[in-house]
């Protein structure tokens, strides 16, 4: 079903419009419920952090992309909040998800240490930086 333009619609959607009250995650095809900890538009996965490109703006649902969407990486709000930081399999946008209270906190610490354990540099040169290591 192709999805009206947002500027098309004559009302904002509501909570009922939105969509189902559960889906199938496109990465690990776990069953999510729509209802969510800490955010009102879920559109990621619990268990993988996975996405689907749904949105233009939050909770509109009105992207025709509908491909996956990979958690990248996490960044972190002004009073510590941490959101999801995804990128489109298909059009390679980049979207900004809350975290919710039910997301796997392993997952969410692998996504976050990923750029200090592998970083873009070999990690022998930090230690010939500060001088540790003999020349």
């Amino acid at each position: 079903m192709s999805r009206q333009p947002r500027a098309a619609r004559s009302r904002p959607l509501t909570r009922d419009a939105r969509g189902p009250a559960s889906w199938r995650c496109v990465h690990c095809h776990a069953e999510v419920d729509a209802a969510a900890p800490g955010t009102e538009h879920r559109n990621h996965c619990p268990h993988c952090l996975w996405s689907r490109h749904v949105d233009i703006e939050p909770g509109d649902r009105a992207s025709d992309c509908l491909a996956s969407m990979e958690p990248i990486a996490i960044t972190v709000r002004k009073g510590g909040e941490w959101v999801l930081i995804h990128r489109c399999n298909g059009c390679g946008e980049l979207h900004t998800n809350r975290t919710a209270g039910d997301d796997s906190p392993l997952l969410l610490l692998q996504i976050a240490i990923r750029p200090l354990a592998q970083p873009p540099f070999p990690l022998e040169l930090l230690g010939r930086m500060l001088g540790s290591e003999p020349s």
